[in-house]
């Protein structure tokens, strides 16, 4: 059974660094995932990855199935979740191309599924919502192997799928270092569940607060760029991974979550 969660793209599953074993698509009580999971390996490393928005590009982010992701996910055995995203930069020394491993994130979503807990109330605490073991792991490897990266960021998560007004835009930068669609519910979720999670952002544009225009083009044009450098950060920093337990699960627990 994997241990390890991958969610991100299509592009992230590259069929000449990943082994596939096989594929499945569960049922979960919250529905079907937002696509098959395929089983792996990546350097000899078991992981499970599921691809966010489907093959197809089918789920918004509005309507990503996170719940059911989650917990299909968890439900294989896995214990750590690695997000790869894309994201625009709010300030200047960020630029385009480079990797933010953040450490905070402030949601400005609006509609969607945020807990596993309808039937009672659970307070789960987050006041590090992303973990440390793991962001740190991916640090270090960014480091060692040359790769232009910030470890630790606020990411504010907005509804989408439009990008920022250029006022909106204004706004974020006075609270927030960089700026996505989809690390919220799916970072809190992992935590009612006492998985570790943790992101890897590649940041594709300035959003628009420095008078230019962000286009899912531009986005697209610069992850692809730019995946070459996250398939190689997986490789090297996933035989890392597997290790002592952290305090994401005494998280889960401590809130009567697990």
């Amino acid at each position: 059974m994997p241990r390890i969660a991958i969610i991100g793209g299509t592009g992230i599953y590259n069929p000449d660094s990943f082994e596939t074993v096989g594929t499945v698509f569960p049922e979960t009580i919250y529905g079907k995932p937002s696509d098959e999971i395929i089983i792996g390996k990546i350097n000899g490393v078991e992981v499970a990855f599921l691809s966010r928005h489907g093959k197809r590009h089918q789920h918004p982010p509005s309507s990503v199935p996170y719940r059911a992701n989650m917990r299909a996910l968890k439900d294989l055995g896995c214990e750590y979740v690695i997000s790869a995203c894309a994201v625009g930069s709010l300030k200047e020394e960020f630029a385009p191309g480079d990797l933010v491993i953040p450490d905070q994130f402030i949601d400005f979503t609006k509609k969607r599924d945020y807990s596993f807990f309808d039937d009672r109330t659970v307070h789960i605490s987050m006041p590090d919502p992303f973990c440390p073991r793991l962001s740190g792991i991916f640090a270090e490897t960014a480091k060692e192997m040359g790769i232009r990266y910030h470890t630790g960021g606020t990411y504010v998560c907005i509804e989408g799928p439009r990008f920022s007004t250029r006022a909106e835009s204004r706004m974020y930068r006075s609270f927030a270092d960089i700026i996505g669609m989809t690390v919220v519910p799916e970072c809190q979720l992992a935590r009612e569940l006492g998985m570790c999670y943790c992101s890897l952002a590649t940041i594709t544009d300035y959003d628009v607060w420095r008078e230019e225009d962000v286009s899912i083009d531009i986005v697209v044009k610069t992850m692809n760029e730019c995946l070459g450098k996250v398939l190689r950060l997986l490789e090297s920093g996933l035989p890392k991974v597997l290790g002592s337990e952290c305090p994401c699960i005494e998280s889960a627990k401590g809130a009567g979550a697990l």
